[in-house]
């Protein structure tokens, strides 16, 4: 494949903006509405699909997908089965980690001892710490579940809106607890409230072992309060054990004192000392109000105090949720004007999260982000002021706020038509459903959407992964979906089969076979530089076979394919 020829076709992309081709388009078509559609409430068409949802009816069809529960999805279910991660619950996974660590510490504590007399022995070949091969393999299992799952649903905008809702309520995979913690936050707190009010989803976040490990608010106690176990500890003897008859033991076999001491001072030392403000700043400028909430630093102080208390179960044995009443800050709070009288506990953490879910800030904030997803990164005022009239409506159920955008004009004005990048997972599993292709549950395919730049779960910060097209859209970047699209074509992705003889047949008129790619593929948007780039491309090539999977490869990987 000529350099020339990938460099063209990828500078097509960002070499102009993205509206500047749709600005003048037409009013949509059946076609268009529902390959528009298609496009952004799911994750692209599969082979035929467009002209099926254009035939019975795009709103039709948006309607379905508003009430996933009504959508049979038997054949993901069955799929399902494949993934034993999901027969386990925290607790189950946590004592796998911990059975591996402590695996890992007698073997290194065998080692210690056999090394002494063998310093000069040969050494032993390096083995992969157990506890991190099964983390990596129970990541990789997760993060392959999210693929198949996108790939494979009838229920599409469910699928669409849990993403969604992981990065707005992003914890970090990778972080301690929340390796076993997260799954049971994705299945259990995300997946069931997906479509449900934001109010219920706001406080389940708030609530989760997942959320409360990862922005530390489990550590967050009232200054100046103390743990029952550190009452325990500082009650005990210093050595020994407690005097009897006013008799000091001279000598307790088996126990090492100082070690004991030692190990207690530690434990004290690691006692939670203060109020932790992570938890509540991110509520605040993520999940709820934004950035320009109109909140101030005393607000995020107070907010942290309410939330004191708010803890879990011991990790290791994947706790759930718990209220410590002992670590909790009675004191009266002010939050944004509101007073929280003194002597509340969790009740006031309660009456907050449901003052945030439906505070005017919360509303613009959360319908804008909704609004960027599925209509436009710069969204219209318009769209989202018929989100936010929605959210005030319905008390914040988000089937309808997502009703409201979808029946919105600006949804479907032509300058928000294919105004969109697709994101790595979004660009993977569009082109996966686009040549029909089946994703087997080993993690091969979600890794390729972790070389795009998207790992699964494992942002950092809080803020999850970005919506706008900057950062997604780079040379490397775009160089590297084309590589992933000519493998794919070709058959030689792993993760993933395809069969492409149904959905264009092989041909050996390069400018037939560029018209059928365009058709069953783009939906007829191809441009002129990408046909050409094609057709150079193909001149060279004989066997029809060959000639079809590099125009596939080359489509799906050009500028059209990658606009929603």
């Amino acid at each position: 494949m000529k350099i020339w020829a990938v460099a063209s076709l990828c500078g097509a992309l960002g070499a102009s903006p993205l509206v500047a081709a749709s600005t003048q388009a037409p009013l949509l078509t059946p076609r268009d509405s529902a390959l528009h559609a298609l496009n952004r409430l799911a994750y692209g068409p599969r082979p035929g699909e467009v002209d099926r949802v254009a035939a019975a009816g795009v709103m039709q069809w948006i309607d379905r997908q508003l009430s996933p529960d009504k959508i049979d999805d038997a054949a993901l279910t069955e799929r399902e089965r494949q993934f034993k991660i999901l027969e386990y619950d925290a607790g189950e996974l946590a004592g796998m980690y911990v059975d591996a660590r402590r695996e890992r510490q007698e073997r290194e504590a065998s080692r210690d001892r056999d090394s002494v007399g063998a310093r000069h022995a040969a050494p032993l070949p390096q083995r992969m710490d157990p506890s991190q091969d099964r983390g990596r393999r129970l990541a990789g299992e997760l993060q392959e579940l999210a693929v198949v799952r996108a790939t494979l649903s009838e229920r599409q905008l469910y699928e669409v809106m849990v993403d969604f809702w992981i990065n707005h309520f992003n914890v970090f995979l990778a972080k301690g607890a929340d390796r076993f913690l997260t799954p049971s936050y994705i299945e259990a707190t995300i997946r069931p409230r997906a479509l449900g009010r934001f109010a219920d989803l706001l406080i389940a976040t708030a609530q989760s072992p997942a959320m409360l490990f990862y922005l530390d608010n489990w550590e967050s106690v009232a200054p100046g309060s103390t743990p029952p176990q550190a009452m325990r500890l500082r009650a005990r003897p210093l050595f020994g054990r407690a005097p009897q008859f006013g008799r000091p033991p001279l000598f307790d076999p088996g126990r090492d004192p100082m070690r004991a001491d030692s190990q207690r001072q530690r434990a004290l030392e690691r006692m939670p000392k203060g109020v932790n403000e992570n938890y509540a700043r991110e509520l605040l400028e993520l999940h709820t109000l934004g950035v320009e909430g109109g909140y101030t630093q005393q607000d995020v102080i107070d907010v942290a105090r309410i939330f004191t208390g708010w803890s879990m179960g011991r990790p290791q044995q994947g706790g759930d949720f718990e209220f410590h009443e002992w670590a909790h800050d009675y004191g009266e709070k002010v939050v944004m004007g509101v007073t929280f009288p003194a002597g509340h506990g969790r009740d006031e953490g309660m009456c907050l999260l449901k003052l945030l879910a439906n505070h005017p800030a919360t509303l613009h904030h959360v319908s804008r982000q909704l609004c960027q997803r599925f209509v436009n990164d710069d969204p219209p005022d318009g769209c989202v002021d018929d989100a936010v009239a929605a959210w005030k409506r319905t008390e914040g159920d988000i089937r309808e706020v997502l009703r409201a955008i979808f029946t919105s004009p600006d949804f479907w004005a032509a300058p928000n038509v294919r105004a969109k990048i697709k994101t790595p997972l979004e660009f993977v599993v569009s082109a996966a459903r686009a040549l029909g292709a089946d994703p087997d549950p080993t993690p091969r395919l979600a890794q390729v959407v972790a070389r795009l730049g998207e790992p699964l779960y494992l942002h950092v910060a809080p803020d999850g992964y970005p919506e706008r097209e900057a950062a997604w859209v780079n040379s490397g970047a775009l160089l590297d979906r084309m590589n992933v699209a000519v493998a794919l074509a070709a058959g030689r992705l792993p993760g993933v089969a395809v069969s492409i003889d149904a959905i264009v047949p092989a041909t050996a008129d390069p400018a037939q076979l560029i018209a059928a790619v365009n058709a069953q593929l783009l939906g007829g948007t191809m441009s002129e530089n990408t046909k050409a780039v094609i057709g150079h491309q193909l001149s060279d090539i004989s066997d029809p076979l060959q000639a079809r999977a590099l125009a596939i490869g080359l489509a799906i990987g050009g500028p059209e394919f990658q606009r929603q």
